[in-house]
């Protein structure tokens, strides 16, 4: 993960710097500034501040709906659906996902105006994706032992609760799947025309649905059709346990704790993913040609409009599922994700209506701080650090939860206050960070 430290430039104002053009970023971050050199050679490009803003809503309500004060009182738009279906929770996935896709694609465009060849841009793609899903991979075996009780030992020395952990951690991650999704959306598109990369999109979804509909689970010789509806029986489980589940080797189970039998970032599943990646891909396509703006719009709501009926019709015969990533929601979230970036466009970069983007950009400047930073501090809050809270042991988060909110709100309202807290704590923090002009990118 590099680290750019850029001093405010004397010769902008604060409302200039706040418009930086999304068109440079890469997927993790904001790219660096051009030399000056560079810049007066070439026409200025264009600034659409609608991508940062897209993507920073996008991570501001992924911290929201992970960091409640309690699972057990939420408002119900900001739960998953129980299974299928869909929430506005369920778009915010995704919704970067997408947006990963459209800069990855103007990102390139301009390693290319830059000079690199295919075979450096393969490496960068390569690079930056496997780190993606590195960083993932460390933060599930955050803090690297087991630190609560070791089946089977009563009293597990430090180095028992680090085999422990190394047995149960899990490999897959969203980190993880954005990487993948980021690496092998991005290999399957560079030099190919648009015709072959929507071929390839409908071999992935339609393949994906006979695959999970029409060929029996190995375990149990059931049509996939029929376990649809059985998140542990489905095909996609299957595949989940023969990757994952290293237990017949005795070497542990690495799938999802909260299942064990499936993983909702799993193996098959992921193959869709990469197709909202793709998905996002060619939006930048369009929104990086040259046509007016206002042609860019029409289209990007056009093609939303007609995802969303599509994913719709898709629904009744494979059913919207965030879980297992179905193919109808594929296109559906794609569907979503085209109108609500077209909107923020038309909101911010053709009415100009952009007193209330700040947080936002801001947010949307250090995506990787806000996310991994985020995810580290829920796990030792919310599961490694205890205190004693009315002589109970409780995680440092319950305790806080419950004198903090909880003594005066009710469930639901204290437990989005504490969520809201948590995205505006974080939001503190890259403030810091954007004043300093300081942006990690992967």
């Amino acid at each position: 993960m590099a680290t750019t430290v850029q001093p405010p430039p004397s010769t902008k104002t604060t409302s200039e710097r706040d418009n930086r053009p999304a068109s440079q970023e890469p997927p993790g971050g904001q790219s660096a500034r051009a030399p000056e050199k560079s810049r007066t050679a070439k026409a200025p490009r264009e600034r659409l501040l609608s991508l940062d803003v897209f993507r920073g809503l996008t991570i501001a309500g992924m911290l929201l709906v992970n960091d409640p004060g309690t699972w057990s009182a939420i408002y119900p738009p900001l739960e998953h659906a129980a299974w299928n279906g869909w929430t506005p929770t369920d778009l915010i996935f995704p919704f970067f996902l997408f947006i990963v896709g459209v800069t990855t694609h103007l990102s390139l465009t301009s390693r290319r105006v830059r000079g690199d060849d295919d075979a450096a841009i393969r490496r960068q793609i390569i690079r930056r994706g496997l780190l993606i899903f590195l960083i993932g991979f460390l933060i599930n075996g955050s803090p690297f032992f087991t630190w609560g009780q070791v089946d089977g030992i009563a009293d597990p020395t430090f180095l028992q609760r680090v085999v422990d952990r190394l047995y149960h951690w899990r490999i897959m991650g969203v980190l993880q799947r954005i990487g993948l999704a980021y690496m092998v959306g991005a290999l399957l598109t560079q030099n190919r025309t648009v015709k072959r990369q929507i071929i390839t999109i409908g071999v992935l979804l339609f393949g994906y649905w006979a695959v999970m509909t029409l060929i029996p689970v190995p375990d149990s010789g059931v049509m996939g059709y029929l376990t649809l509806n059985d998140g542990p029986r489905t095909m996609a489980a299957w595949w989940d346990r023969f990757f994952l589940d290293w237990s017949r080797f005795g070497l542990g189970n690495h799938t999802w704790v909260n299942s064990l039998t499936w993983d909702p970032e799993g193996i098959l599943s992921t193959l869709p993913a990469i197709a909202t990646a793709m998905l996002g891909n060619l939006a930048g396509q369009w929104i990086g040609t040259k046509r007016p703006l206002v042609d860019r719009l029409n289209g990007l709501f056009g093609a939303g409009a007609l995802g969303m009926m599509v994913g719709l019709v898709w629904n009744w015969v494979f059913a919207i599922n965030k879980s297992i990533w179905t193919s109808s929601y594929v296109v559906f979230t794609a569907g979503m994700a085209c109108v609500s970036l077209a909107t923020i466009m038309w909101l911010v970069d053709v009415n100009g209506l952009k007193r209330w983007t700040k947080p936002f950009v801001i947010y949307g400047m250090n995506p990787m701080v806000a996310f991994a930073g985020s995810a580290l501090v829920a796990r030792f809050i919310y599961s490694v650090i205890y205190v004693n809270y009315q002589s109970k042991s409780v995680p440092l988060e319950t305790a806080i939860y419950q004198v903090a909110f909880a003594s005066w709100l009710s469930p639901v309202n204290a437990s989005l206050a504490f969520a809201i807290t948590f995205v505006l704590m974080f939001y503190a923090l890259l403030y810091v960070l954007y004043r300093k002009q300081i942006f990690f990118k992967v």
